[in-house]
């Protein structure tokens, strides 16, 4: 039986191009993905995300974590961008809220273990994986292709997450 604390809303939020701006038009993330730890560092925040995400954490009383899907390399870079900008200290997000797995479709087994109920991520094949599962799905920033996944509620930029993320 589950505890009334698992009925609480919890918020899952994707890293990379959703906390971390995409660095080049075509929205990759060579920084991360190839570029030294200093490239990485130095890439910036998506726009609005610091102003977006405290309050976020602040409306889910700290029942938020990151979850991303990377490898042991850029898993460093990614705890190191979190590092260099102060992220936990800036949001009020728990240090220890932070999942990583190697492979896309392992984000819903995070998800169902931490009883996500809100989940924020730029690609709609990671969000498909969570149906069922995590009964809000919030497809961040601007998408090449038209969406075909139904559910789906669009979060084009971080300042529209205070009215979408409820």
């Amino acid at each position: 039986m589950k505890n009334a604390s698992q009925h609480l809303p919890r918020l899952g939020i994707d890293i990379g191009r959703v906390l971390i701006a995409a660095e080049r038009a075509d929205g990759g993330d060579t920084a991360f993905i190839g570029g030294s730890l200093r490239d990485a560092l130095d890439t910036p925040p998506y726009e609005g995300m610091f102003e977006a995400v405290a309050p976020l954490v602040d409306r889910f009383e700290g029942r938020v974590w990151l979850v991303s899907k990377c490898g042991p390399s850029v898993q460093a870079k990614s705890r190191a961008w979190l590092a260099h900008h102060r992220f936990f200290e800036r949001t009020g997000m728990a240090p220890g809220n932070l999942r990583f797995c190697l492979k896309r479709p392992q984000k819903a087994d995070h998800c169902r273990e931490l009883g996500i109920t809100h989940f924020i991520d730029d690609r709609s094949d990671v969000l498909r994986h969570l149906e069922g599962i995590v009964p809000k799905r919030y497809l961040f920033g601007p998408q090449a292709r038209p969406v075909t996944v139904a559910g789906l509620v669009p979060l084009p930029a971080w300042r529209d997450a205070a009215a979408l993320v409820r």
